[in-house]
């Protein structure tokens, strides 16, 4: 028997020894090999995190097959296509990106707690509107601009406080359909107290338009101390919103559950929330290249397809930017959830004039740019209109479809004036202005 060969007494086998130098080179390449096995189920998983998390932020949505528009815009506006075609393929990009923006918003608010969710909601629930506004802003388009958020509002008042009270009718036909009409006073009661400080630029320019001393500096004084007792109002909104009176807007289910159910929302949410903020930050980049082909390009397709600025503006842009909102709404409504579809439209049309409208005045003002809240007078009284058809809707606490037909036809009457509007480009929107159209 050889010398590296021992007899195994136990066994009765013989076993080869073997020697240090080889053990120590088995030894290096198992931890080798273990270290190679450790590192790729690390990077396996990085991917497999990375799929996930666009399978559910790309391809769980309804709006998905609208995604490739989104680099068709960027093709062509690299390959200078027609600015038209620029102009529609942005629009029709910029529907799945603001619907996704507000499911990444909502994916945050599972680990932020209620109130910095409720901020959270609250910048970013109108984000589209706001970036298309602060593009428009430093174009100094402010016709657009105005328009945009103006059709923002009466869009989330009439048609999809419209659609959702229509469809939650005809779902729950026989069913008496009831909500709680304090949330509606609150937003209501917000809405009109800045009808008044937007009106009030627009009454001072009828008041001393005979006037010879009256220039646009008192009207610029006036709106810029509305917008900021505007934003003192939105910021007392959100403490009675999320602080005092948090009872108000929500469901009294959610209400009475929300002790009980605080560790399974968060549970439920569909990715972390360091995935959801990373993706939040390139949805809004995307979404504002996306907003300046929009804003460059409105006019140059306002003439090819011989429709209005006013009209592009009013009906069109605020459909793209509302589509979350409208989605959502209609559900809850079919789901008999008034109280959820009430606060989806008039939240959002609240921080639109509330917040978004003063928050352009303001930094206009920084910038020195002469904006004021004198929107015209036709645009000002449809959202005066609106106001008030969407208050007497909602007084008694109850809905039917009837009320939802109405608002849907109030709209198209709204998107029918605008449409027969032909606003020179470039041109201030004054009372001058609107009789010489008409």
């Amino acid at each position: 028997m050889s010398s590296s060969e021992n007899y195994d007494l136990e066994n009765g086998e013989i076993v080869k020894s073997v020697s240090p130098e080889k053990m120590r080179e088995s030894l290096l390449r198992t931890r080798s090999q273990t270290d190679d096995l450790s590192l790729s189920p690390v990077r396996f998983r990085i991917l497999r995190d990375f799929l996930a998390n666009v399978r559910k932020v790309v391809f769980e949505t309804k709006l998905f097959v609208l995604f490739p528009a989104v680099p068709m815009a960027f093709v062509a506006h690299c390959y200078s296509f027609g600015r038209p075609w620029i102009f529609a393929l942005s629009l029709i990009g910029l529907t799945p990106l603001a619907e996704r923006l507000s499911f990444l918003t909502e994916q945050i608010a599972y680990f932020t707690g209620p109130t910095v969710g409720g901020l959270v909601n609250a910048t970013c629930g109108n984000a589209t509107e706001l970036i298309i506004a602060m593009f428009a802003l430093h174009k100094r388009k402010i016709h657009v601009l105005k328009y945009s958020l103006l059709g923002s509002i009466i869009s989330n008042l009439l048609l999809v406080l419209g659609s959702s009270l229509l469809c939650g009718g005809i779902a729950n036909v026989n069913k008496e359909q009831k909500f709680d009409h304090r949330q509606a006073d609150t937003n209501t009661l917000l809405l009109l107290l800045g009808l008044l400080c937007q009106i009030a630029p627009l009454l001072y320019n009828l008041s001393s338009v005979d006037s010879p001393k009256s220039d646009g500096s008192a009207v610029l004084q006036l709106s810029r101390t509305s917008s900021i007792v505007m934003l003192i109002a939105y910021v007392a909104y959100l403490f009675f919103q999320l602080k005092t009176h948090s009872q108000l807007f929500g469901s009294e289910e959610d209400v009475e559950d929300d002790d009980e159910h605080e560790e399974l929302d968060k549970e439920t949410a569909s990715i972390g929330v360091r995935s959801a903020f990373i993706w939040l930050c390139v949805m809004t980049i995307i979404i504002s290249v996306l907003s300046e082909y929009v804003v460059g390009t409105i006019e140059d397709a306002s003439k090819t397809w011989g429709l209005s600025v006013s009209f592009m503006s009013i009906i069109l842009l605020p459909i793209v930017g509302n589509a979350a909102e409208h989605a959502g709404a209609v559900i809850f409504a079919f789901k008999n959830k008034l109280d959820i579809s009430l606060g989806v439209a008039l939240g959002s049309a609240s921080q639109i004039l509330m917040f978004v409208v003063p928050l352009c005045v303001i930094t206009a003002w920084i910038m020195g740019i002469q904006m004021s809240l004198d929107f015209g007078l036709l645009e000002t009284g449809c959202l005066a209109f609106s106001i008030f058809l969407t208050a007497f809707t909602l007084q008694d606490g109850s809905s039917h479809y009837l009320k939802g037909v109405t608002l849907i036809l109030a709209y198209v009457v709204t998107g029918a004036c605008f449409f027969v509007q032909h606003v020179p480009f470039g041109k201030p929107i004054t009372l001058t202005l609107f009789v010489d159209i008409f």
